[in-house]
């Protein structure tokens, strides 16, 4: 689409005070020559990315190591852990983790909205000495001031804020970006729930310098946001610095065409739409509850339908 038909699908209203229409489409002229020698890039080399494999807080310390071990062997450069339950238990994990990958590695935290703004400054204070790239949702998600508050006091330790994945609409991310509340954009394709509403968010991190990094920790979550990190690469920012998508391996099989990762990067999907289609032996099977997983649950005495 030319920059004039792409921007007409967006709708400005409630943000025009951050980005005019103009603006927009003055922002997708920029890189238009360039655009072709950027998917070209991306077809050979794909998209970087993260795991989240590694570290839940539900894993031994024997399993976090060897998930470590193993994920490092794979190539990866870029892990996330799970924090915000108990301080020590933080400080100890963290110190495991870096044991594993070194500090030539880089670590992101996620705490999943666990604390109140002073408890997330407190806490972070204690866990700057692993050298964390982000604390990721650390308070309300709907906190923009609180998330400002807690940017404010990263800055000296080196520290951003990650957050977005429960961001609804473009002027919950207007509001984030106006207030330097985040310093990377986790956009949700389910949460904010369509490409047009993505693409004025990109539009808008875009023009703050503020990297887009999706969240996609969950099911289908990886089939849903890798062509919007592409469109913004290919179309809007033109850069991957700073720039990077998460990945879980969990519950590909289920999926008629699951992403494909080639050393660790997210490669472009071949085929249009969303890439959420599951497969049609998986809807048979887990069909409630009729479907052989449920009945197997039932004859096993270990599920009772309602």
């Amino acid at each position: 689409m030319e920059p004039e038909q792409l921007v007409s699908c967006i709708d400005f209203r409630y943000i025009s005070d951050v980005l005019t229409k103009e603006e927009a489409i003055e922002m997708l002229k920029k890189n238009a020559a360039t655009k072709k020698e950027r998917e070209d890039y991306l077809v050979k080399n794909g998209y970087p990315a993260y795991t989240t494999s590694t570290a839940w807080l539900g894993y031994s310390d024997d399993q976090l190591r060897q998930r470590c071990k193993t994920a490092l062997k794979e190539g990866w450069t870029r892990f996330k852990m799970k924090v915000g339950s108990d301080l020590k238990d933080d400080i100890r994990r963290a110190a495991l983790l870096r044991e594993e990958i070194g500090y030539d590695n880089i670590l992101m935290m996620d705490a999943n909205q666990k604390w109140d703004v002073q408890e997330t400054i407190d806490w972070m204070k204690q866990l700057a000495k692993f050298k964390p790239l982000w604390i990721e949702e650390p308070t309300s998600p709907d906190d923009v001031l609180g998330h400002a508050t807690i940017s404010k006091a990263m800055q000296p330790l080196g520290i951003g804020v990650a957050t977005g994945e429960q961001c609804q609409n473009r002027v919950m991310f207007k509001q984030f970006l106006q207030a330097g509340a985040l310093q990377y954009c986790q956009i949700d394709s389910c949460r904010v729930g369509s490409v047009n509403e993505n693409v004025a968010i990109l539009l808008m991190a875009n023009k703050f310098g503020v990297p887009v990094c999706p969240h996609a920790g969950g099911v289908l979550l990886c089939e849903l946001v890798h062509h919007m990190s592409m469109f913004d690469y290919i179309a809007v920012s033109a850069t991957t610095e700073n720039r990077v998508i998460e990945y879980v391996e969990h519950l590909r099989e289920h999926f008629k065409c699951p992403v494909k990762m080639q050393n660790c990067h997210y490669l472009p999907p071949q085929y249009p739409g969303y890439s959420t289609q599951l497969t049609e032996e998986s809807l048979r099977d887990y069909e409630y509850p009729k479907g052989k997983v449920w009945q197997d649950l039932i004859q096993q005495g270990k599920f009772k339908p309602v």
